[in-house]
């Protein structure tokens, strides 16, 4: 049976227009980083090996070999941990309201969320070279409610995301006066 909803809260009659995910490279750089890391210990060792005669068998090698286990372990924890934070952050547009999923930590999440006709202000912003050369950066929205600001960090394509927001922002105010709301003192569920 396909899933009714796709996020928790999800309305009846809501749609998703965009699900905002980071770019490809930012964990693209991340298992990079975590390689290097993890060549690190068999580089050491080769190095060792050719130098000394230390590392033939005995006590050393037995604690050697433990200490890059427990290396290893804690590279791999802390992709592992990278890897949910970029999987599981998500920011969800909606044609009623707007929601930042971000996970912080292993054990840890936050849901905020915000009716699409607050929304005050969109700014794409993209800093340095490889933000620039892969068209990635961050999405800050401004609104008037409980939770003011909204940063969607690492977003694909900010230009063309934020003035999307921003046609659904208007699309959204105008619908809400044709049918004799004022989109800036409704109070609505």
């Amino acid at each position: 049976m396909p899933y009714e909803t796709l996020f928790p809260g999800q309305g009846l009659n809501e749609k998703v227009i965009m699900v905002i995910r980071k770019h490809w490279w930012i964990i693209f750089k991340l298992f990079l980083f975590y390689f290097v890391l993890a060549l690190l210990p068999l580089v050491l060792r080769g190095l060792m090996k050719s130098y000394t005669t230390l590392l033939d068998g005995g006590v050393l090698t037995v604690i050697l070999n433990l200490l890059g286990s427990i290396y290893y372990f804690y590279i791999l924890t802390l992709f592992y941990r990278g890897w949910i934070d970029y999987y599981l952050d998500v920011g969800i547009i909606t044609n009623e309201r707007i929601v930042d999923i971000e996970q912080k930590g292993l054990f840890a999440r936050s849901i905020s969320e915000q009716k699409i006709y607050r929304v005050q202000d969109v700014t794409s912003e993209v800093k340095g070279f490889l933000p620039t050369f892969f068209h990635y950066g961050d999405i800050h929205i401004q609104t008037a409610g409980p939770t003011p600001h909204f940063t969607f960090d690492g977003a694909p394509h900010p230009y063309e995301t934020t003035k999307k927001i921003l046609d659904l922002v208007k699309f959204r105010k105008q619908k809400l006066m044709e049918i004799g709301v004022d989109p800036d003192s409704a109070e609505m569920e």
